[in-house]
């Protein structure tokens, strides 16, 4: 109701899906499906929708998501990638919600951004871009694929069990969920006294931030959904929610991993001037002091992470593990 005003009314007369499955099954199986974010919405609802029902899903002859799309030759320059976004970037009036119009929307969004597209390719060669230009490229390469917690339609959330090695399987998320979380302020940061060790002698760094309402609804989805698969494969680990609780404000840990067997890290660390300009860090060693100096309690940033479910010696749960941190200076 909120988002395009479809309302019990609305839809007291219509059929139910049971009773348009077969229309919808001959329109869809064996043909090519197109559209924005199908790949992480609208195939992961239809599988649902048949499943429902006791039915086989439609399978695609092939997938056409013009989100990946343009994330890939367009870049983020429109925002965040939304429909709505793209088309008010290109002055196309506001997103309808509603299903012929939206393609319809689609499909000028995908003809404006392949005349940019064109023309950019058509323009004389500039020679190298200069150091500033290559840093903001960077910059949005790296956020490309990670959603906000808004933008998560929570009943696509699924998972599965995927082989790991010697016959044992792992918890996998479907879609391999990845978050971009702003401004979270940190409540924790690095705490020398209790960092573990891992295989190669390198510290286990984590650090502890505020979770936002939208951000505790996805995870506390991801939680319901993969504890149950974990039971139902048979594991007997204690699983633990993602969310801490225990705070006056609900928390989460986010893991700061090094890079396969040397000592270096994985995650890429930036540091964002009140200006707006984000440089990122060099670090030639693997040392926690270093990092206690920047992630100070009580500072913000801009976190972005994937979701990894582990079962690990009793100990199961959803391991936050940082790709890219963004320091906010004071």
């Amino acid at each position: 109701m909120r988002s395009n005003g479809i309302n019990r009314d609305t839809v007291a007369s219509s059929p139910t899906f049971q009773d348009i499955a077969d229309e919808v099954y001959d329109i869809l199986h064996g043909r090519i499906w197109a559209g924005h974010n199908i790949l992480g919405f609208d195939c992961a609802l239809i599988q649902k929708a048949f499943a429902h029902i006791g039915r086989p899903a439609p399978k695609p002859k092939g997938t056409i998501d013009s989100l990946a799309l343009l994330e890939q030759r367009f870049g983020r320059r429109a925002g965040n990638m939304k429909m709505d976004t793209l088309a008010n970037y290109f002055g196309l009036g506001r997103q309808e919600h509603r299903s012929l119009a939206d393609v319809r929307l689609n499909l000028e969004v995908l003809k404006n951004c392949a005349t940019v597209l064109f023309l950019e390719s058509s323009l004389p060669d500039m020679g190298p871009l200069s150091n500033e230009m290559q840093e903001e490229l960077n910059q949005l390469d790296s956020a490309v694929g990670f959603l906000e917690p808004d933008q998560v339609f929570i009943p696509s959330i699924d998972a599965s069990l995927v082989p790991l090695y010697r016959g044992s399987q792992r918890i996998k998320l479907l879609h391999d969920l990845k978050l971009c979380c702003r401004h979270m302020k940190l409540r924790f940061g690095i705490n020398m006294k209790s960092d573990f060790f891992d295989y190669y002698g390198r510290p286990k760094l984590n650090i502890i931030a505020d979770a936002s309402p939208n951000l505790c609804k996805v995870l506390d989805a991801c939680d319901d959904i993969a504890s149950k698969l974990s039971v139902d494969s048979g594991s007997k680990s204690e699983w633990k929610p993602v969310v801490i609780r225990q705070y006056d404000y609900p928390a989460v840990r986010l893991h700061i991993p090094a890079s396969g067997d040397i000592r270096i890290y994985a995650t890429e660390i930036y540091k964002k001037e009140p200006s707006g300009t984000e440089q990122r860090l060099v670090f030639t060693k693997l040392d926690s002091s270093e990092l206690s100096t920047l992630f100070k309690q009580g500072s913000f940033m801009d976190a972005f992470f994937s979701l990894d479910p582990y079962d690990y010696q009793q100990n199961a749960s959803i391991r936050l593990v940082a790709k890219k941190l963004v320091i906010h200076s004071n």
